[in-house]
């Protein structure tokens, strides 16, 4: 029994993303995307990681490291789902637009992905925004338009609770998309996959498939966790400068961002360390870890062989040098 807490006591720093039929893993020298083909081949793309800290080091440093990082997951994620699609193409492509046209004749291949990834970049933080910061301030401001006396810690409940309702909601119905239910069956793949890792156990089907499906190092967690911190961060700063008026409300936000996902990424490390052995990380992670039941399924065993070589391509070549 000492022998297997011992074991168990092991978090390791390695990550991953679900793709479409594939995992995307990144370790702490190398990341691997595996997708299964139409012919039900295994495809392995691995790169080698170049960090910007290495360069800049002032981005390393902690609540600074949180928004790198951050950006830095959702470029190499972006091109990771793109390189996935690749192999699914859609059936009848439709017909180029002229924009689409003319990006190609001025642009060459690299600048073109480049400049489609910056998009889509853009447009999911955008998207995220707007969601989950911009859209409850609004409909708080709607709703107490016709209560002007209200007082300052009730809008900010207010608020609060319309970001957690938005994000719930969210969850929900991409949980009911019939294309998103096998992105999440990977999901849970990867998850398992590292528990199983974590825990010593040989990286095979049998031993992946009995492991949990919900860690705490999960994207959601993470998500939910940012909007828990935004509402906290924001009642303080409102309780001290009360801001009634939408616009000031929502740059106050959108300013209060950068700080919001350093903390939470500062509390997702220490959540990393310490959420299988410690009452109050299990406690703070369990609401993010209830909300994984919705974009996270029970993988088959051919997502857990995808899952399983995705790990195995970015386990560090020196033993340990991947602890959490």
């Amino acid at each position: 029994m000492a022998e297997q807490n011992k074991s168990c006591a092991f978090r390791t720093s390695i990550g991953g993303q679900a793709l479409i039929e594939g995992i995307l893993m990144r370790g702490p020298e190398k990341q691997a995307i595996v997708v299964r083909d139409q012919e039900g081949h295994l495809v392995e793309k691995v790169e080698e990681l170049r960090f910007i800290k290495d360069r800049y080091p002032i981005l390393g440093l902690p609540l600074v490291r949180g928004t790198v990082n951050f950006l830095g997951a959702m470029v190499s994620g972006v091109k990771a789902l793109m390189y996935s699609a690749d192999f699914y193409p859609e059936e009848e492509a439709a017909k180029p637009s002229k924009f689409e046209l003319w990006l190609e004749k001025h642009l060459s291949s690299k600048k073109l992905e480049s400049a489609v990834v910056a998009l889509a970049v853009l447009l999911g933080v955008g998207m995220s925004i707007f969601l989950f910061l911009v859209l409850p301030t609004f409909l708080t401001g709607g709703i107490l338009h016709f209560f002007p006396d209200f007082p300052m810690w009730g809008r900010n409940l207010v608020e609060g609770i319309l970001k957690v309702l938005i994000f719930l909601v969210y969850l929900i119905v991409c949980s009911k998309q019939k294309d998103i239910y096998r992105v999440f069956q990977y999901h849970g793949a990867e998850h398992k996959s590292i528990f199983c890792y974590e825990a010593g156990l040989p990286l095979t089907v049998e031993n992946v498939r009995i492991q949990p499906r919900h860690h705490p190092r999960c994207g959601t967690s993470f998500l939910f966790v940012v909007i828990f911190v935004s509402i906290l961060a924001s009642s303080v700063v409102f309780g001290i400068w009360p801001i009634t008026n939408v616009w000031l409300r929502t740059l106050a936000h959108l300013l209060l961002l950068p700080l919001v996902v350093g903390i939470t990424y500062e509390f997702n490390r220490w959540v990393g360390r310490h959420a299988q052995d410690n009452v109050l990380a299990k406690i703070l992670t369990a609401p993010g870890l209830w909300m994984q039941n919705f974009t996270t399924n029970e993988p088959d065993d051919g997502m857990i062989e995808c899952a399983i070589r995705s790990l195995e391509l970015v386990l560090p070549s020196e033993k340990g040098k991947d602890a959490w």
